[in-house]
C-alpha cells in the first residue's frame, strides 16, 4: 500500500440522530425498565469523520443526507468535532434515527433499532466528482449498500476515484443487513476497494468460516487489506491471504460500545494517511475503540476552541 500521506479524507455514509438507553440487564417485557437516555448525533460515517479528525487528519469531510428537522445540530456537532460537512437537506424524509439499547454490564454490549430515514437517500445526484479535489483517501460507510440510491451513489463514488487513483476504504456496517443484501452481491458492489474493515461477526457472515483468523485470510483474497475489528480482542490484518498481524486490544473500562468499531475505523485512517503502515495504523485503531467504549455515544469529545 502507498502512504497517502497529506490530502484531504472524504467519508460518504449515514448521519442519523441516535437515541441512548443504557440500563442494566434483561428489558422487562410489557412493562418499565429503569435507563438513562440520552439524544446523541451518530451515524457510522459521521462518527468515523470525527474519529478521523480526532486522530489529527487535518482535512475530513463528510457527504450525507439529513431531513429539515436536525441538520442545522448535525452540522454545527460535526463543525464542533473538526470535520467539514457536505451535508444535502432531504425536504421529503426526517434525519435517520436509531434506538441503542445499552445494557450496562460488563460489556455494556449494544442492539440497534434503525429507522434510516434520509440517510438512505442519498444517491448518484449527491455526487459531484469535484468532491475528490484534494482528497487522499475515499471512505464508504456499508450502510450505503443497503438501498438502491445509496447502492448507485457507491458505483459512482468508486469509478470517479479510480479515474483519479485516489484510494477506497470500506467497512461492511451490520450483520443485520448484510443477509438480506447476499454476500455474491456485496462483492460485485465493492469490486475496486482497497481496505476492507469488518468486524469479526461480518467478517466470519462474509466467508461462511467460524474463525475470524480464518475469515480474514479468505477475506484479503478478494481485497488488498483487510483488518478485522475484534473489540477486547483486538484487531487482524491480513494480505494475500495471510494474516500479517495481530494487533491486541488496550484495556478499557466500557461504558457504551456504540461507535467503538467507528472509532478504529477513524483512528485508522487519520493513521494511514499520517504515513502509518496497516499494521501501525491497527494499533492506532486500537486505542481509539479503547477510548470509544468508556464514552457514551459514538463520538470522540470536541474539538477544543
Amino acid at each position: 500500500m502507498t502512504a497517502e500521506h497529506g490530502g484531504a479524507l472524504l467519508v460518504v455514509g449515514d448521519v442519523v440522530t441516535d437515541v441512548v438507553a443504557r440500563h442494566r440487564g434483561p428489558l422487562a417485557a410489557g412493562t418499565d425498565t429503569a435507563a438513562s437516555i440520552h439524544r446523541l448525533p451518530g451515524g457510522a460515517g459521521a462518527n468515523v469523520a470525527c474519529w478521523a479528525a480526532y486522530g489529527g487528519c487535518g482535512d475530513v469531510r463528510l457527504l450525507g443526507r439529513v431531513g429539515t428537522d436536525a441538520a442545522a445540530w448535525h452540522e454545527r456537532e460535526l463543525v464542533s468535532r473538526g470535520v467539514r460537512p457536505l451535508l444535502v437537506v432531504d425536504a421529503s424524509a426526517p434525519t435517520g434515527t436509531v434506538i441503542c439499547l445499552v445494557d450496562t454490564g460488563a460489556a455494556a454490549e449494544r442492539t440497534f433499532l434503525t429507522d434510516s430515514g434520509a440517510s438512505l437517500r442519498i444517491g448518484p445526484g449527491d455526487w459531484s466528482d469535484t468532491l475528490l479535489d484534494g482528497v487522499a483517501r475515499l471512505h464508504l460507510s456499508g450502510y450505503l449498500l443497503f438501498s438502491e440510491p445509496s447502492r448507485a451513489l457507491v458505483s459512482v463514488a468508486l469509478t470517479a476515484a479510480h479515474a483519479r487513483a485516489v484510494p477506497v476504504s470500506l467497512d461492511p456496517a451490520s450483520t443485520g443487513f448484510l443477509p438480506e443484501l447476499g454476500v455474491d452481491r456485496f462483492w460485485e458492489l465493492v469490486e475496486g476497494v482497497d481496505v476492507l474493515l469488518p468486524s469479526r461477526a461480518e467478517a466470519c457472515l462474509l466467508t461462511g468460516l467460524p474463525d475470524a483468523a480464518d475469515a480474514a485470510a479468505k477475506l484479503s483474497r478478494h481485497v488488498p487489506w483487510v483488518v478485522v475489528k475484534q473489540g477486547a480482542e483486538g484487531a487482524l490484518v491480513a494480505r494475500s491471504g495471510t494474516v500479517r498481524a495481530r494487533v491486541p486490544a488496550v484495556p478499557a473500562s466500557p461504558r457504551d460500545s456504540t461507535g467503538a468499531g467507528d472509532a478504529f475505523t477513524g483512528a485508522f485512517l487519520a493513521a494511514l494517511l499520517g504515513g502509518a503502515v496497516p499494521e501501525q495504523a491497527a494499533a492506532t485503531g486500537c486505542r481509539a475503540g479503547a477510548e470509544a467504549v468508556e464514552r457514551v455515544g459514538g463520538r470522540p469529545p470536541r474539538a477544543a476552541g
